[in-house]
């Protein structure tokens, strides 16, 4: 990220500037059953000794009955990482026909999934499991960090100095001295508190094809299902034109480059960027308004009705 020649101003309409407070982590107490961790001596079993990940069939086993899975098979050369005999081709069918019987809580239970599957479902929910943890959203960089919602809300403001607001409603400037020199580039990330939710406003700049364009979208830190509960408008304009974007936000499981390669948020070219930004068009000041609202269902009539803050 340009960090050094790009500078981003901004303002929220009737709010405090300082950082939004966090809300503390809570312990998880499961409703209803009970969730029971997965036995230790039959998890130990079913634990790869290379990788240390739950085997799947083909469970591969040598001469002396130790186990491993068949990715690692491959990885060790047919050699066993125990002993050093030749592996051949043997399957440890006893295994597999007691990892058959198995109901095992999601690996995500100690963050809050009450659910239990057979032992071979276990992979297709945990890959969809709502608890899993989120990828840090910063735009700009490779930021390895996971977590919940409040662990990154803090590790944005701790760790990446990210600009923290409460409102939904804002007015955000992006100021560039020589945006012809952008081709590719990462403004500051900006994170709201709106309706007791966070959501993160991207701005940045690359090549639409042939053409130099800036892009403006939101995205929900949160999963899919309740970023559909919100909406958001995103504005520029100046000298009587004005350009005008409304949407739904995507959730943070989507990264922010394949939200920006589906051109799902506001795309200016860059010659109206910088003819929105008036005087002699050499400079970008582009000013961003927008507003996030939540859809609220109006049983009476069977349609959603816009819900703002108060």
């Amino acid at each position: 990220m340009d960090s050094d020649s790009i500078e981003c101003v901004s303002s929220v309409d009737g709010m405090d500037e300082e950082a939004t407070s966090l809300p503390h982590r809570s312990s998880f107490k499961p409703h209803g059953a009970a969730v029971v961790a997965p036995a230790t001596s039959v998890h130990e079993l079913l634990e790869c000794p290379v990788c240390t990940n739950s085997m799947y069939p083909p469970i591969h086993q040598c001469q002396n009955g130790h186990t491993l899975c068949s990715t690692c098979k491959m990885r060790v050369q047919n050699r066993c990482p125990t002993c050093r005999q030749e592996l051949g081709d043997i399957r440890c069918l006893a295994l597999e026909k007691v990892a058959e019987s198995l109901e095992l809580p999601c690996k995500y239970y100690a963050l809050g999934c009450p659910e239990i599957f057979p032992y071979y479902s276990k992979l297709t929910h945990e890959a969809q499991c709502n608890y899993r943890p989120y990828n840090c959203p910063y735009a700009g960089s490779e930021c390895s960090a996971v977590g919940d919602i409040p662990f990154l809300i803090t590790h944005l403001r701790d760790d990446h100095k990210v600009d923290m607001h409460t409102g939904c409603t804002f007015n955000h400037r992006y100021v560039k001295s020589n945006p012809r020199e952008v081709e590719n580039a990462t403004w500051m990330l900006t994170v709201f508190n709106c309706f007791g939710h966070y959501f993160c406003l991207h701005f940045e700049a690359f090549q639409l094809g042939m053409a130099p364009v800036y892009m403006a979208f939101l995205r929900f830190m949160g999963d899919e299902n309740e970023a559909r509960n919100f909406s958001y408008s995103l504005e520029v304009g100046a000298n009587g034109r004005k350009l005008i974007w409304e949407g739904t936000p995507r959730s943070i499981r989507d990264g922010h480059r394949k939200v920006r390669d589906s051109h799902d948020g506001l795309i200016i070219q860059r010659n109206m960027a910088l003819f929105f930004s008036g005087g002699d068009r050499k400079g970008l000041k582009l000013r961003v308004i927008g507003r996030i609202w939540k859809e609220q269902q109006n049983s009476d009539a069977g349609v959603c009705m816009p819900k703002h803050c108060s």
